[in-house]
C-alpha cells in the first residue's frame, strides 16, 4: 500500500513540475489569453498559480510583446493594467475526538444528584494542504504602434521585451 501511495505521489509531482509556467490557457485555466479590441489594441491576460505577482506580470508583458510582433508592430503602450489575487485556504488533514455527554439531574424528596454520562464521538475530515493557494490574474490593455516609440514609463519595445523575458530553455 505504501508503494502505491509513493508511486502516485511521485507521478503527481512529476506531472505538476512538467507543466511549463508560460503557455496558452485552455478552458479558463492557467496561462495567457488575448482578445483583439481594435486593429491596434488588445487585452492580454496571464493567469498564474502561486504568490509571485512579478512573474505573472512579466509573462503578461511577454505575451503583449509577442502579440505586438505577430501583428507587425514595433512597440506597445500599456493603457490599463490590473492585477487580481484570489486566495483560497486549504486545510490540513484533521481528526477530532470530541468528548460530549449528557448531564442528568435526579431529584427526590431529600436531595438532587447530577450525573454526567459521557459519549465519545469520533469524526475524521480529510483535507489536502494546510496552505493558502493563490490565483494571480494580470490584465494588460495595450495599444501597438510602429516608428517612434512614445517616451513614457508604460511604453515598451516589443523585441527587447521578448529577448529579456523569454523563458530560458532547460538543458534537461
Amino acid at each position: 500500500m505504501k508503494m502505491i501511495i509513493v508511486s502516485f505521489t511521485v507521478t503527481l509531482l512529476a506531472a505538476c513540475s512538467s507543466q511549463p509556467d508560460y503557455r496558452a490557457a485552455e478552458d479558463g485555466g492557467y496561462g495567457y489569453t488575448e482578445t483583439q479590441l481594435t486593429d491596434t489594441q488588445y487585452k492580454v491576460k496571464f493567469k498564474a498559480r502561486g504568490t509571485d505577482k512579478g512573474a505573472a506580470n512579466n509573462y503578461a508583458l511577454l505575451r503583449a510583446a509577442e502579440v505586438t510582433l505577430q501583428n507587425d508592430y514595433d512597440w506597445f503602450v500599456i493603457t490599463h493594467r490590473e492585477t487580481e489575487v484570489d486566495k483560497e485556504t486549504v486545510h490540513n488533514a484533521d481528526f477530532a475526538y470530541p468528548m460530549s455527554g449528557d448531564m442528568v439531574t435526579y431529584c427526590n424528596a431529600i436531595r438532587c444528584e447530577t450525573r454526567y454520562y459521557p459519549r465519545t464521538a469520533y469524526t475524521a475530515g480529510i483535507h489536502v494542504g494546510g496552505r493558502t493557494d493563490s490565483d494571480i490574474v494580470v490584465t494588460l490593455d495595450i495599444k501597438m504602434g510602429n516608428g517612434e516609440q512614445p517616451d513614457t514609463n508604460y511604453s515598451y519595445d516589443a523585441s527587447e521585451v521578448v529577448t529579456n523575458l523569454q523563458p530560458k530553455k532547460s538543458d534537461s
